[in-house]
């Protein structure tokens, strides 16, 4: 070959080089200018409330991780919210039991389980994540920290909650905790204005559920999970399924495959269903948002529902499902 052409041969191999660089910078420019961001997304219908709280600090340029964590003490405070810290439904002996986790743009997390008394679950949680060396703390342990940090004690039991057990108790239906669908997890993912996610979870898990019983909300990977080249997915509904499955790390994963924040939740759904003959006598719902300010949603019983708030506004939206109306 002449030096001649093989000048020639480089020249054009630089320019298709130059050319394809070009092209590639062009489309992530476009691509960054339909990036939707700040924007927060959480479950259920409560999560307008909460998602207004998170808003406050996302509208600021404030960090994701800030905003989930004080959209979600929103519930948590409620009483109203019966599934969800202070009145939370109670378990088979009347103790409301909370369980809840937090997970940043760097992969720091921290999760408290089995904890009582304590009204914020979520900000122990935090606390774990950025005091301890550790991600998890349970029980008598989370409380004895939360104390220690300056978190005061309550008794979360209302008089409500406690009728509601007394009501459950007498009713003879003591065997039956796995099976009632009543605790509505809220779980949050947020896009900040610089373009980094975080996700929090924090519930008071199944109604008069066995002592000692722990679903997926505080567990990384099965109730939440977040990374931040990818996407943010959590979870609501019967957490023994996302467990089994670690649904939310599953999301997160077929986003990285290339699906949309909608198809990723589809497809782990679908993996519940395949894999668990029982599926269709629980409720599952997953939540995702990815990198550019997407978001979509998927369950097994139609119900579950959505509450996105950016730029644009504020909407409640209903999650697609696999059965029922509008499968």
């Amino acid at each position: 070959m002449t030096a001649t052409r093989r000048g020639f041969l480089k020249l054009s191999l630089l320019s298709s080089i130059a050319s394809a660089f070009a092209a590639s910078s062009k489309t992530a420019f476009a691509r960054a200018e339909k990036i939707n961001k700040p924007v927060v997304i959480s479950t259920w219908e409560h999560g307008l409330a909460a998602n207004k709280a998170a808003w406050d600090v996302l509208k600021k340029n404030g960090r994701a991780l800030d905003a989930v964590e004080q959209g979600v003490r929103v519930p948590e405070a409620d009483p109203l919210v019966r599934t969800v810290g202070l009145g939370g439904y109670p378990d088979s002996e009347c103790n409301v039991t909370l369980d809840a986790c937090i997970m940043d743009e760097n992969m720091n997390c921290g999760s408290v389980a089995y904890l009582q008394d304590i009204l914020h679950p979520i900000s122990v949680a935090r606390k774990v994540m950025e005091d301890t060396p550790h991600v998890m703390l349970v029980g008598a342990g989370a409380k004895k920290f939360a104390l220690e940090q300056g978190f005061a004690q309550q008794n979360l039991l209302t008089e409500q909650s406690k009728q509601d057990w007394l009501a459950w108790r007498h009713s003879g239906q003591q065997k039956k905790q796995i099976n009632i669908e009543n605790h509505d997890t809220i779980g949050m993912l947020a896009l900040d204005a610089s373009g980094n996610l975080s996700g929090a979870c924090t519930t008071s898990g199944a109604a008069f559920k066995l002592p000692g019983r722990v679903g997926d909300s505080p567990i990384i990977g099965a109730g939440l999970y977040v990374d931040n080249e990818v996407g943010a997915a959590t979870a609501t509904g019967m957490g023994e399924l996302m467990m089994k499955t670690v649904g939310c790390h599953l999301v997160v994963e077929l986003m990285r495959q290339g699906a949309s924040p909608q198809e990723a939740c589809q497809k782990a759904v679908e993996r519940i269903a395949t894999r668990l003959d029982n599926f269709a006598e629980f409720q599952v719902g997953f939540l995702a948002l990815n990198k550019a300010g997407e978001y979509g949603a998927y369950c097994i019983q139609p119900g579950f529902n959505y509450a996105v708030k950016d730029s644009r506004g504020e909407q409640l939206i209903d999650g697609k499902n696999l059965l029922g109306e509008g499968a």
